[in-house]
């Protein structure tokens, strides 16, 4: 090879590698809550979810569907900030109950006996409807980005989302509009994981 031609490769080959570079590095530090807008409006995922502790599966469109409104939540007995949000889901879930709101826990990416004993640890919400989520479908579905994120259903679409660690306040600032008829859309509330040891 002559040294035109190496020096033609050599020449394309970073070309190529500063392309890929700058895409990747623009993924990076880009805020969570741009993907959330994203799936403003979408129809609910239509996947089936396995109840924590049971082989009963259960359609999350059908319970959306059943319901004013839906407020689906991914956590993990590793995420910290699911410890701390915990209680204000539970304090939120049992608030809300009677005004058609539904919750759901859904178990991010660990064994169902490390969701079993997160939940026996910290407790079980009456309100709540607690699964898993094989294969990760529904969180793909939904994105997720890091633990823990919460998504708010109404009328069969996906109108809001919290990314990282909500509070009782928050919940509330958030269906309260969202039954006041409102699309709140995707906002970053707190902290997250994005795995294990974080």
């Amino acid at each position: 090879m002559t040294k035109t031609k190496r020096y033609g490769v050599i020449g394309l080959v970073t070309i190529v590698v500063a392309i890929l570079i700058a895409v990747v590095d623009s993924r990076f530090g880009v805020n969570p809550s741009q993907f959330g807008s994203q799936l403003m409006g979408r129809e609910t995922p239509d996947v089936e979810l396995v109840l924590l502790g049971s082989d009963e599966t259960i359609s999350l469109r059908d319970v959306a569907d059943a319901n004013e409104v839906t407020v689906v939540n991914f956590f993990a007995s590793w995420c910290i900030q699911c410890r701390f949000e915990h209680p204000d889901l539970l304090a939120t879930s049992e608030i809300y109950a009677d005004r058609g709101v539904q919750f759901i826990g859904i178990s991010f990416q660990e064994p169902e006996s490390a969701s079993i004993a997160f939940l026996d640890e910290l407790g079980w919400g009456e309100e709540f409807i607690y699964v898993r989520d094989p294969g990760s479908i529904a969180a793909i579905e939904f994105g997720v980005f890091g633990l823990p994120e919460t998504f708010f259903i109404r009328d069969g679409q996906i109108i809001g989302r919290q990314i990282g660690q909500t509070t009782a306040l928050r919940l509330s600032e958030a269906l309260e509009s969202i039954l006041a008829g409102n699309q709140i859309g995707a906002e970053v509330v707190g902290d997250q994981t994005q795995q294990p040891g974080q």
